[in-house]
């Protein structure tokens, strides 16, 4: 950003110079270049420690893999790319043949084990039965009971559902596919409409400034021109640079370490944001600009700086 300070110091010497007629010796353009990194140099250090700006900024989105609870033939395929869904929705259907000859054959079990399970309570009434035969009876009308209840939810999990409101996006599934109920070979990817989330990713010398509720601008590369009004929603409090999992290594610091950037969730709450959010795509990229509550006399000048960086995205982005 700093060029475009020098930019703007530029045309206002330019602009001074010809105003007031001074003439161009080397000491009014040593005085002009000294006063310039003075005056852009002491802007920059308030600007970016009292408002800080992240050029990296990402909208970003959780996916949920399908996995059907049952295996079997794929024989329908209820949902279109990129359609919105409501929960509940199908998405697609397993051949349910298989599933319905299971159920009906424990209800066949079951039915004649209740026919059994009367005669011996009659037989046991008259003492002509004994009570162990009764049990047995009791025992086997249980399991078959329980078998059946799996073998209806199996049955009932031939058609599969969307478990909250979104979207496919990419459809490769096919009518006659076989499917399987492992997590390594999901049938699709749902999109989850409720998970967009915007991320600015911050320095982290810019942490004293960053406080929750703080008013913040965000500009995206995919809509030139545009910086709509946001707020500080969550400062993360880890950074994936520091984390450790459980193995049976030890830790080795003597690779590259990177510094890492402080996450910032933020909130959009820019009333014409709304006409774009059906055509920004998730993980479209941007920027960021949080605006604290110390320094405010240099806040415009942060506000000018974004505003010139969206409108050179009609020309080429940042990123």
């Amino acid at each position: 950003m700093g060029w475009l300070l020098m930019l703007l110091y530029n045309a206002f010497c330019m602009v001074l110079f010809k105003a007031f007629k001074i003439p161009l010796t080397r000491w009014t353009l040593s005085t002009a270049g000294l006063g310039g990194v003075f005056i852009i140099g002491t802007l920059l250090f308030l600007m970016n420690f009292q408002h800080p700006y992240s050029p990296v900024s990402r909208e970003y989105f959780t996916t949920t893999p399908i996995i059907p609870d049952v295996k079997g033939r794929v024989i329908s395929i209820d949902v279109k790319p990129n359609i919105a869904l409501k929960k509940g929705d199908v998405l697609f259907k397993i051949d349910p043949v298989p599933f319905q000859y299971k159920v009906d054959s424990l209800n066949a079990q079951l039915k004649s084990l209740e026919i059994d399970l009367d005669r011996t309570k009659e037989l046991v009434r008259r003492k002509a039965g004994n009570q162990k035969d009764l049990d047995a009876i009791y025992a086997k009308v249980g399991d078959i009971q329980g078998k059946l209840g799996n073998a209806k939810f199996d049955l009932e999990n031939t058609i599969v559902r969307a478990g909250d409101d979104g979207f496919v996006s990419q459809l490769f599934i096919n009518v006659g596919n076989y499917v399987v109920s492992t997590p390594l070979r999901p049938a699709m990817v749902f999109i989850n409409q409720s998970s967009f989330t915007y991320v600015a990713w911050f320095r982290q010398n810019n942490l004293a400034r960053l406080k929750e509720g703080s008013y913040a601008e965000i500009a995206f590369n995919a809509i030139p021109g545009e910086v709509f009004a946001a707020e500080v929603k969550t400062v993360v409090p880890v950074l994936s640079e520091g984390e450790f999992q459980t193995s049976g290594n030890l830790q080795d610091m003597s690779t590259k370490m990177t510094g890492g950037r402080i996450p910032v969730v933020l909130t959009i709450t820019d009333p014409a944001f709304e006409e774009y959010t059906k055509t920004l795509p998730g993980g479209a990229f941007g920027q960021a600009a949080v605006y604290s509550e110390e320094g405010k006399q240099v806040a415009f000048l942060r506000k000018i700086l974004i505003r010139m960086s969206s409108w050179m995205n009609y020309l080429f982005p940042f990123r």
